[in-house]
């Protein structure tokens, strides 16, 4: 009898135990998915009402504080504060423009965290979806890597080995500002000794180096680094706002070797032609293959800035010479919704809208470019590309008559899934 009774005890200790964990395993991922993926502010436009669904593991309460900003849940009657059900969508109303606060509370008691709210008026975009060439120019001149030279009695050196670094940005050597690989070439060959004061650029940070550089058979002076000032590729145009202001891409331009975006002085947008497509598969993402055509001519704008989000700038007359399609409202990241959308391309030659199937929608800001996962349900799409393929990177996703977001990545290993960006986190860069 005393053994049945230990028995029993020992295994209401363990049903306690389970429990115990179970709810501070509970705990703990609704506190890191709250941390994680509930966005630390919104943007809404004034005066319309904003239907939310955060897709809460955890019943929480949102308080309004501010009499401008009112919410609403299952009771449909203006609060300013509501419970928060799991899955439970609510709405928020905006009465005049500015920037106001929202807390959170987890299981409606503890405090947690607070989300800005942006109120604004309402952004209207043209979705472009057309291929441009861009062009960009390098501020300061870009090393990819060191070498060895041969000096003028045949022995080799590598004098920038382990003073350079790839990535670095040469902005000036002995005191002279450097515009492109030809002034670094004039300068070093210039110099009377063999010491070049480099004044050089490395993760936003300047430093002044010092390079022995190695004089050579035929009397020119090498630095032992190659070098590079400029890049240029084809990518699609995401959108136009009225005020010649663009976005392309939807994520920056990256150098071919090192990997790390491009830091510019200044770029343009040109013409292009795409005059083939290579099909995605398995491990092996798609490409346009095209031709970009330099010029006065054929010039359609200017960039001035590569992010991590896009190339911006601005279009010339040229450009909209070529636009057809009707502005669009802006959708904000709260606009987007799991299921059907569309996509914008110029692959077929022409301007088509291709239906794709949104599987998730990320808030965290460490996605960045990487806020949306889709798949190419189109069959057209997908007996011309396989899905997305390289090229395709801007292609404006649109979704219930607003523009809400860009395509940005394929999935290596299938090429009709792709990851997109929010539109209004392109805007606002």
């Amino acid at each position: 009898m005393k053994k049945t009774c230990r028995s029993g005890k020992y295994f209401y200790r363990i049903l306690a135990a389970i429990f115990w964990m179970s709810l501070i395993f509970t705990a703990g991922y609704g506190w890191y998915y709250a941390k994680h993926q509930i966005p630390e502010h919104f943007s809404v436009a004034e005066g319309e009402e904003t239907s939310f669904s955060l897709d809460l593991p955890l019943y929480t309460t949102l308080l309004s504080e501010s009499e401008e900003v009112v919410l609403k849940g299952d009771s449909g009657i203006p609060q300013d504060e509501i419970r928060i059900r799991p899955d439970q969508t609510f709405s928020l109303y905006a009465r005049k423009d500015g920037s106001f606060r929202l807390g959170l509370k987890l299981f409606g008691t503890i405090p947690f965290k607070e989300i800005s709210v942006d109120v604004e008026d309402v952004c209207y975009a043209v979705p472009c979806g057309m291929p441009v060439g861009i062009y960009l120019k390098s501020r300061g001149v870009m090393v990819i890597g060191t070498g060895k030279v041969t000096d003028e009695n045949g022995g080799e050196a590598e004098p920038a080995y382990g003073i350079l670094q790839s990535g670095d940005y040469i902005e000036a050597i002995n005191g002279q500002p450097l515009s492109d690989k030809e002034s670094l070439i004039t300068s070093l060959n210039s110099m009377g000794e063999s010491e070049a004061l480099l004044r050089v650029r490395r993760a936003g940070k300047e430093l002044d180096l010092s390079v022995d550089t190695v004089k050579t058979e035929d009397g020119s002076r090498k630095l032992g680094a190659w070098v590079r000032d400029d890049t240029q590729g084809i990518g699609t145009m995401t959108y136009v706002k009225p005020d010649g202001t663009f976005g392309a891409l939807g994520h920056g331009i990256s150098d071919s070797d090192t990997g790390r975006v491009v830091e510019i002085e200044d770029g343009a947008l040109y013409e292009t032609e795409i005059f083939g497509i290579e099909k995605g598969s398995a491990g092996n993402p798609g490409v346009m293959a095209g031709v970009i055509y330099y010029g006065p001519g054929s010039r359609l704008g200017s960039v001035k800035s590569n992010t991590g989000c896009g190339v911006f700038g601005t279009v010339e007359q040229a450009f909209w010479d070529t636009v057809k399609h009707p502005a669009a409202e802006v959708g904000h990241r709260q606009d987007v919704k799991r299921g059907t959308a569309w996509i914008r391309s110029y692959v077929s030659g022409k301007a088509c809208d291709y239906e794709i199937e949104i599987q998730r929608v990320d808030y965290s800001p460490s996605r960045e470019n990487k806020s949306l996962v889709f798949q190419v349900t189109d069959e057209r799409l997908l007996r011309l590309t396989g899905g997305i393929v390289q090229g395709m990177s801007g292609s404006p996703i649109l979704q219930n008559g607003k523009l809400v977001g860009a395509v940005t990545h394929v999935f290596v290993q299938d090429s009709t899934r792709g990851y997109g960006i929010f539109v209004e986190d392109m805007i606002k860069k």
